[in-house]
């Protein structure tokens, strides 16, 4: 096939005058050295993880669009107190999309890279937003036969961070898990996961529709934070499983400190006496994302052997040595259209992803609204 000297890349830049735009650029399209591989990006999808480069701090309901050199564009306005927790990005073309998928089309001279063409592959490595991207061929996820891109477009963050935490939780000496945001792709996945590893899971969503869905999967926990008696039914999943490590995509608000509260109370539950210490059993919750953009509340309700802290999937890979990632990257493989397979709401070309009305849908986070894009389509 004939690789245009020229391809599109999706630029965001915080600009000076108080406003983001997104637009698209028209790139030289990289060239594969030695060891690397050129991929015609053909699926990537756009995760919680990815809005913060995409929005910064901007305020999407002032999102308006435009046009840039003849191509879509939006333009929305940046609160004027929030322009200096940016300070480092402004007037910088950044190019987002985590990780996606598709087809080498050409390769370096080494033979691990030509023996990768007309593979399907998937990376986790920025700018994925991009017609072409070019990556180590060491670095490419290999995808079995018959494999879809737009199938392996969510091949790394959402399974590799579901994966991760039931390794975080096997390594921290905890026994089950507890997870907010359940009812997501990620949730879901992880709910498979822990179904065929015998790990006791205790889910937290926020709305009836979302219990429905997790107990359509066969789960056994789920407690709705908007329920009245949440804190009393959360206690008692925790009791019956013995949950002591959280993962919270939340971030903000009470949510976190409320799962340390039951932790400790179902713990107390076990207790053979006072400690004035509170439960010496350790709990844990890690906040991953965050959907909730209020101040994270403490309530030192829980006794002194607990913790909070942040999760990342990219240390969290370094921390357990590249053989350990290639075991959970070969079982994303394998289990890609059953365990970590992904749904989306809607595909959209580069251009169709830069209107008003694909922001106020996937801009806004919300369970079952994710987008795929396809920067192979004709914009």
């Amino acid at each position: 096939m004939a690789i245009p000297d020229q391809s599109l890349q999706l630029h965001s830049n915080v600009r000076s005058n108080g406003t983001l735009q997104l637009s698209l650029s028209e790139v030289a399209t990289p060239q594969p050295g030695e060891k690397d591989v050129l991929i015609e990006v053909a699926g990537s999808p756009i995760n919680p993880s990815d809005l913060g480069m995409l929005f910064g701090p901007a305020d999407i309901t002032t999102a308006r669009e435009e046009s840039v050199d003849g191509r879509p564009a939006i333009v929305a306005d940046v609160p004027e107190k929030l322009m200096r927790t940016v300070a480092g990005r402004v007037d910088q073309a950044l190019s987002p999309g985590n990780e996606g998928a598709g087809v080498v089309v050409a390769a370096g001279s080494a033979p691990e890279a030509q023996a990768l063409i007309g593979r399907t592959v998937a990376i986790l490595g920025g700018a994925m937003y991009s017609q072409y991207r070019v990556a180590p061929a060491k670095h490419c996820l290999v995808l079995n036969e018959g494999t879809t891109p737009a199938q392996a477009a969510s091949c790394f963050v959402n399974p590799l961070t579901a994966l991760g935490m039931v390794e975080t939780m096997r390594m921290e000496g905890h026994s089950a898990l507890i997870h907010t945001a359940a009812a997501s792709n990620l949730g879901q996945m992880l709910v498979k996961i822990c179904q065929d590893d015998g790990v006791e899971l205790v889910n937290i969503v926020r709305k009836p529709e979302q219990v429905t869905l997790l107990k359509a999967l066969g789960v056994t926990h789920v407690c709705n934070s908007s329920d009245d008696d949440f804190m009393d039914r959360l206690t008692d999943a925790l009791a019956e499983t013995g949950a002591t490590l959280g993962f919270d995509a939340t971030g903000g608000g009470e949510l976190a400190s409320q799962i340390l509260s039951c932790m400790e109370a179902a713990q107390a539950r076990r207790a053979q006496g006072f400690d004035r210490y509170g439960s010496t059993t350790h709990k844990q919750v890690y906040i991953y994302g965050g959907l909730d953009r209020n101040v994270t509340t403490l309530t030192r309700n829980y006794g002194m052997y607990w913790g909070l802290g942040g999760w990342l999937l990219t240390p969290f890979l370094q921390k357990i040595g590249r053989d350990e990632a290639d075991k959970l990257r070969k079982r994303v493989a394998d289990e890609i259209d059953t365990t970590f397979a992904s749904s989306y709401v809607k595909e959209v070309s580069l251009g169709e992803m830069l209107t008003v009305e694909a922001i106020s849908v996937f801009g806004l986070q919300a369970t079952g609204q994710k987008y795929l894009v396809n920067p192979s389509r004709t914009y």
